[in-house]
């Protein structure tokens, strides 16, 4: 099994330890997102939880039962080809496990793609592992950029919530009747841009998709702490930090994409 990458061990008397793997995270990270795991690290060490950080990548076996959280960001379209059958020939079955089991999965742009069932890439149909019933296509239009919001509703949370940050798709991700939406455009384009959606998660939560970068979680610290208690199967929410900087920052990006 690949050795962690990243490894900060918890506070003395706290015991616990977030467990990520980071999937093909040389191939699927051509936006920067791995500042995603970073803001999860250092979330995890201000409030003195340790944190393991492991890659798997091409023919690299996962362990369902050794992760708390699997992230995986998008890549170029040769190198996300390359992923997705090795997803599908050598990752499938555990991930599907460690979702089952109620393991938090994580995938923005080409990785969100990649837990549907498909992704028709011109002539070429990439295979997805069928985490989420979606299906997307490249469209020949025009990609579908910009600054972005949408308002969320997650298990566990008072009310609906605000995620923003940045888009940039050529795909259109389309998807099946009965499967829920990750949030409801605010500002921007979402999945298709038509069809007033963003993004998708399975019914508890825990295996989200989303095409928003920014990265994703520095612009939203409130979803990295929620999804690192769902991640440790926390029932009460993390402690509070000192987020006047996070704060800023997600104001900013809502401003960005036209919301005060």
């Amino acid at each position: 099994m690949p050795e962690p990458l990243l490894q900060t061990p918890p506070a003395p008397g706290t015991g616990r330890t977030l467990r990520v793997c980071a999937l093909y995270p040389d191939l699927m990270n051509i936006y920067a997102d791995r500042g995603n795991l970073l803001l999860l690290q250092r979330r995890c060490a201000w409030r003195g939880i340790g944190f393991e950080l492991t890659g798997a990548g091409l023919g690299d076996a996962v362990d369902p039962d050794a992760h708390d959280l699997f992230y995986m960001g998008g890549g170029q379209d040769r190198d996300q080809a390359l992923c997705a059958q090795d997803l599908v020939d050598t990752k499938r079955e555990a991930i599907h496990a460690a979702a089952a089991r109620g393991a938090v999965v994580l995938a923005v742009c080409g990785g969100y793609q990649l837990l549907g069932h498909s992704y028709e890439l011109g002539d070429d149909l990439l295979p997805g592992v069928g985490l989420l019933d979606l299906k997307t296509v490249r469209h020949d239009g025009k990609r579908l950029i910009g600054n972005v919001a949408i308002e969320v509703e997650l298990p566990g949370l008072d009310g609906p919530r605000v995620v923003a940050g940045f888009e940039n798709h050529g795909g259109r991700t389309h998807l099946a009747d009965g499967q829920p939406a990750l949030g409801r455009v605010l500002k921007g384009h979402g999945n298709t841009g038509e069809s007033g959606t963003e993004g998708a998660m399975s019914p508890t939560g825990t295996v989200i998709g989303t095409y928003i970068h920014g990265p994703l979680l520095p612009k939203n610290a409130w979803l990295a702490d929620w999804l690192t208690q769902r991640a440790l199967g926390l029932e009460e929410p993390l402690a509070p930090l000192d987020d006047a900087m996070e704060s800023a920052a997600h104001a900013s990006a809502k401003a960005a994409a036209g919301l005060s």
